[in-house]
């Protein structure tokens, strides 16, 4: 069983801060047993089985007799490989002991007072929930508002292939107080107040450059950088391979995505310019307590995505899988001589072993639906994963939350010595006042954020889950042909004429989209995204792991493994 060390608990008598996975097998064991006496078949259905067989060929023999124990013993192998590899020690940032109000913690959804500080016994039902794994205790959390919170329970759950989600951990998140905290709202600022710019015009534009200053005024900051400073090129990125080159939306998110005999235009209904949330106090303290008394305005023409404000209407309502499918086809659909089919005809990884083969060529596995398949397969396991770093470790609080507290600080001196000097003095706080009358984040949702927790990020690690499948199954050292950039007002493509792109660096680029779009958004923090991406790509290399044991082709060398470069630069070989 995994332990994790919460350290807002080390000054009290802890209870167990896991769910027992043993006694929750207790009851799954019963279940099991019951459904095999169930599904014996009756004395009638055994007869007509028996006159079925009449005229028949028996094709089993002594040879396959024992596929069902060495299925079996495959699967007894992986479990015992996952239960002895070391698991880590998981912390937090220490920031809910630390504070006695609770102000460094999520507690969105819960009843607040009138400065959007969390009712305390509220909170410590939340607590005790979290730490019993009890549904009765999840049901008795009390609610501020309408906004349910969004599916706790789903971080205690199980998988059966692959890594268990307790046996995985993401570092402390910064503490309130931090620098690095600082210079991550800093960016949150800037990146609420230059979404109607478009990206193929931050060289040029004079906010961008004002951002890029009081970025780099920073202590810490641990985006992208060239030559030591941010630059208009590597704004609002990510670090990994690839990311900062050319573009800033992947090649991913523009191609046309070819569906079968359909062809997806790649055009999106996008927020209306301008269309800012949650900027003056009373509405932000409705949000906080799970309330939404604001609605969103769209612009009337589809768009590709130009800005910052396209990409966030794009990850608001994403399908969880969604970016990473419609790439799955794009590389895999050879071109064709349609207009907009968008297929770049990209060859499958070089460990593919029906590469090699002279009279086969993969399907079921190897071929193009396994791809399909598995690539979706990683989703809701990066999910469960990341909602057990969410509810039951960290609890970060949201940007929104954080920019609450700006805005206190700043306006009645609520919180002295608390927050860093650097947001407090920040360009970016004075720019924001100065738009719209309050220092509070300024959100591209009516809603804010979603009801959990910010860190680990859920769009970010199916994103890094997804994004490793891809690079495992295609070539990613492949270029890609024919690359485009959007227009300035977002309603065409115009060819791309920077350095080659190839599949590895978009399909990074493609993460980074999903993943700090949601950062744009006001959602998430940058460390959110990049840790959530580390965590995917494990989750991803786990379930290639133990799936490799169940493959035909594994046997006698003829399946080699899939090398590909993992997100911190190192090459692998699964």
């Amino acid at each position: 069983m995994t332990e994790f060390l919460l350290e807002s608990d080390e000054t009290e008598e802890k209870p167990s801060t896991t769910v027992s996975r043993r006694g929750f097998l207790s009851g799954a064991s019963a279940l099991a047993l019951g459904a095999g006496i169930a599904g014996l078949a009756s004395s009638s259905n055994a007869q007509d089985a028996e006159a079925a067989t009449v005229g028949t060929d028996i094709v089993t023999d002594e040879a396959n007799v024992g596929r069902t124990q060495a299925a079996y013993q495959i699967r007894v192998k992986a479990a015992q490989v996952r239960r002895d590899a070391p698991h880590p020690q998981i912390r937090n940032n220490g920031d809910e002991s630390r504070y006695a109000n609770r102000i460094g913690s999520y507690s969105k959804g819960l009843p607040h007072n009138e400065f959007g500080e969390v009712d305390s016994a509220a909170f410590s039902k939340f607590v005790k929930a979290t730490r019993t794994g009890s549904p009765a205790d999840f049901e008795d959390i009390p609610l501020g508002g309408p906004r349910l919170l969004t599916n706790p329970q789903s971080g205690l759950a199980f998988d059966l292939e692959g890594v268990d989600a307790h046996a995985l951990t993401a570092p402390p998140a910064p503490t309130l107080s931090s620098a690095e905290e600082a210079g991550e709202m800093v960016e949150l600022y800037w990146m609420g107040l230059l979404r109607d710019v478009p990206f193929n015009e931050y060289e040029t534009n004079a906010d961008v450059a004002a951002a890029v200053a009081d970025i780099n005024s920073v202590s810490v900051f641990k985006g992208p950088k060239e030559g030591g400073v941010v630059t208009p090129q590597t704004l609002f990125r990510d670090i990994l391979p690839g990311c900062t080159d050319g573009h800033y939306i992947s090649q991913f998110m523009l191609l046309p995505t070819p569906f079968g005999t359909e062809f997806v235009d790649r055009r999106s209904r996008v927020f209306a310019t301008d269309s800012d949330h949650m900027t003056d106090f009373d509405n932000w303290l409705t949000v906080q307590n799970g309330g939404v008394n604001e609605s969103a305005s769209y612009d009337p023409d589809r768009r590709y995505m130009r800005n910052g404000r396209d990409l966030s209407s794009w990850v608001q309502v994403d399908v969880l899988f969604q970016a990473y499918f419609n790439a799955c086809l794009i590389l895999g659909t050879p071109p064709n001589d349609f207009a907009g089919s968008g297929g770049i005809g990209c060859p499958v990884n070089p460990g593919n072993p029906y590469i090699r083969s002279r009279n086969q060529m993969g399907f079921g596995t190897f071929g193009p639906p396994h791809f399909k398949a598995l690539m979706c397969e990683v989703a809701t396991r990066g999910l469960k994963a990341t909602w057990f770093q969410k509810w039951f470790v960290h609890r970060r609080l949201r940007p929104e939350a954080f920019g609450g507290l700006v805005h206190l600080q700043k306006t009645q001196d609520r919180y002295p010595g608390i927050l860093h000097d650097e947001i407090l003095n920040s360009a970016a706080a004075d720019a924001v006042f100065d738009r719209f009358g309050t220092y509070l984040l300024p959100m591209a949702f009516p809603e804010g954020s979603p009801t959990h927790p910010a860190y680990t990020a859920g769009h970010a690690t199916v994103a890094g889950a997804c994004v490793t499948i891809l690079k495992a199954l295609f070539d990613e050292s492949f270029e890609i042909p024919n690359p485009v950039q959007v227009s300035a007002d977002g309603k065409s493509l115009e060819p791309y004429s920077g350095p080659p792109l190839t599949v590895g660096g978009e399909l990074n680029k493609l993460a980074s989209n999903i993943g700090t779009g949601r950062n744009v958004a006001g959602v998430h923090w940058r460390t959110d995204a990049l840790q959530s991406f580390y965590i995917g790509e494990k989750i991803a290399i786990s379930l290639l792991e133990d799936q490799r044991a169940t493959y035909n082709e594994n046997r006698r060398g003829f399946f080699r493994g899939f090398t590909f470069t993992k997100f911190n630069g190192e090459t692998i070989t699964v």
